[in-house]
């Protein structure tokens, strides 16, 4: 799955332009990276691929996986997974229900719990099935979170700001795991942030004025 954003201009309605002929291609298992300060355009720009560009503003240009243009596909349709610096988990649900819902409607029945335990057990949280969120520390809930948006089988990632509410300590451990967690995925993923340490090293980034360079 390789993701390609071809010759992208997004514009606010007052006519100012976020975006002027943008083209990236992400490739399988490859993190890029956007970085820029608050209100340059980066969140709007994973709101665009995701199908959510509000009514403010206006693109032109393609969105596109693996060669099929994603533009006039309603956002369920594009099997895009965002991750947002909150995790979003349903308080109402425990752990193991959270990663169920996220399953795909193939699986049916009592194989969506065992999926569920299956993958708690993949990153060594089983113990804490039957917990609800509020129950979790900051980092279990970040790593249930993105285990839930992969259980979805998406085939882009999105991350937004996904380790802004981190300490410190925890924010290195995380990241590190979540660039093993994308690579082992094997999908392409597109990540926004205002912090130069989140950036994964050797992997290509944007820094606005949008100008590209790899992080060594």
């Amino acid at each position: 799955m390789t993701l390609s954003l071809e010759n992208l201009t997004i514009c606010k309605s007052d006519g100012e332009v976020l975006f002027s002929n943008c083209n990236i291609s992400i490739q399988p298992g490859e993190i890029v990276t956007l970085m820029g300060p608050s209100g340059c355009g980066k969140s709007t720009l994973l709101d665009a691929v995701a199908g959510h560009l509000s009514a403010e503003f206006t693109y032109t240009g393609r969105v596109i996986l693996n060669d099929q243009a994603m533009d006039a596909l309603a956002p369920h349709e594009r099997r895009v997974g965002i991750l947002f610096q909150d995790d979003l988990l349903f308080p109402h649900l425990n752990v193991w229900e959270n990663l169920a819902f996220a399953l795909p409607n193939a699986i049916k029945g009592k194989d969506r719990k065992k999926e569920a335990l299956s993958a708690l057990n993949a990153i060594t949280l089983t113990q804490l099935a039957h917990h609800y969120p509020e129950q979790l520390s900051g980092g279990q809930r970040a790593r249930i979170s993105l285990t839930r948006m992969l259980l979805a089988k998406p085939k882009v990632a999105l991350l937004d700001e996904p380790f802004s509410k981190l300490d410190k300590a925890l924010r290195s451990q995380f990241r590190d795991w979540v660039v093993t967690q994308l690579h082992d995925a094997n999908i392409p993923a597109l990540m926004v942030t205002h912090d130069k340490d989140d950036i994964p090293l050797n992997s290509r980034v944007y820094t606005w004025p949008w100008e590209a360079h790899t992080h060594a």
